[in-house]
């Protein structure tokens, strides 16, 4: 199902299609290419003509390397999900008491919402039953897609042979098809087989000279274990980097200006402003570009932004932003960049202190950070099928 465009409203978009191994598990994009859009990766267009995409995904396609793991408790680069018992139900969501219930995961609970977005699975409200249920409330739309999955032979059949309780097609639910869907999220993307997990069972050899030096930096001078920190290097905190603001951003409701607040539009808390999670570096080296929004193509840009947020915010090249062309939108695509309030807004907040590393010091990083990318982990288990049982296309 991670791969079957069955679950989207217009079944022309699949979660591997904004989750590509290829690329890391994401998408090559700074911002992505949802609903209306066509092709894979950085190869993937805004579409054309009333079927074009009415809005860029607001944020970087994120990687899903080791989100099976027990300690990650919170997914979406503001939080917005979170292992919670606040509404009763496991979790606390943008979906609050009407979540479903019986969700063995976080990552079964993740996997429902990208089906509702309307930019990035579901559609114009005009265009489907599903996008049109999803305006009604926020929950009516699952049972649309649950139908859907289970009328189809081959899926009750693998939902019977899989679920213990479920014994006909009939009684197979959104929870079982979100249940499915992060099972396998959580079992293909493990990644623990690196040169510095070797380093670290014993193997003094895994890691080069350069990679050791930019080791001893990483957790001494430059600080960065201070954040990504841990078996999955991060500590699953929320930190304002002062990225360069760029995009349609997340706004809160009601929200008059083109932003992203980040954490705050979880929170409602003012000293969460412009904060985002901290993210793994687990196979960094693979999922470029880098930052909530994409804003480094290269794990050096990142790394000076870093070294220096304010001064690497004022330089920064807005060319550095892979934007697949959409003329029509252009117009917002820098509007937070060239409000001046909203730069000055976001630069007072910085939860980072400048650093000095030298040019040969920014190589030592980026070698230990080369040494994170897993060696046979990073192809999976399962791989990609060649077809699925709704019939559509998988895209390749």
């Amino acid at each position: 199902m991670f791969y079957d465009p069955v679950l989207s409203g217009n079944q022309n978009i699949a979660c591997g299609t904004c989750h590509i191994p290829d690329f890391g598990t994401s998408d090559g994009m700074s911002l992505g290419i949802g609903e209306g859009g066509s092709g894979l990766g950085i190869k993937r267009t805004a579409g054309i003509g009333k079927l074009r995409i009415r809005k860029r995904i607001p944020r970087n396609s994120q990687a899903l390397w080791n989100l099976g793991a027990k300690e990650v408790r919170r997914l979406f680069h503001d939080g917005r999900l979170s292992i919670s018992n606040d509404y009763g139900n496991g979790f606390n969501s943008p979906a609050e008491e009407w979540l479903p219930g019986k969700l063995d995961n976080i990552l079964a609970a993740q996997a429902l919402f990208p089906m509702i977005s309307q930019f990035e699975m579901a559609g114009n409200p005009a265009e489907n039953q599903i996008a049109g249920a999803v305006h009604d409330r926020i929950d009516a739309a699952w049972p649309i897609i649950a139908k859907r999955v289970r009328t189809i032979p081959e899926y009750g059949e693998m939902f019977v042979a899989a679920f213990e309780q479920i014994h006909t097609p009939a009684e197979i639910t959104i929870s079982e098809i979100a249940n499915a869907i992060g099972a396998f999220v959580g079992l293909e993307w493990q990644s623990y087989d690196s040169p510095f997990d070797a380093y670290l069972m014993g193997d003094e050899t895994a890691l080069t000279d350069q990679s050791k030096k930019g080791l001893d930096l990483f957790y001494g001078k430059a600080g960065c274990a201070q954040c990504h920190s841990g078996k999955l290097l991060t500590d699953h905190q929320f930190y304002s980097l002062a990225l360069p603001h760029f995009g349609p951003g997340r706004t809160r409701r009601f929200d008059p200006y083109v932003r992203d607040v980040g954490r705050m539009s979880e929170t409602d808390r003012l000293q969460d402003a412009y904060r985002f999670r901290t993210p793994s570096l687990r196979n960094v080296e693979l999922t470029a570009p880098y930052g909530h929004n994409g804003a480094y193509p290269t794990l050096k840009g990142i790394i000076r932004h870093h070294l220096n947020p304010i001064a690497s915010n004022q330089r920064w090249n807005r060319e550095d932003a892979n934007l697949p062309s959409a003329p029509w939108l252009e117009e917002i695509d820098f509007v937070a960049l060239e409000d001046s309030r909203e730069q000055k807004r976001l630069l007072s907040k910085l939860d980072i202190q400048t650093q000095t590393l030298s040019t040969l010091e920014i190589d030592h990083l980026t070698a230990f950070l080369q040494s994170l990318t897993g060696a046979a982990s990073v192809n999976g288990k399962l791989g990609k099928p060649s077809s699925v049982p709704s019939g559509l296309k998988v895209e390749r």
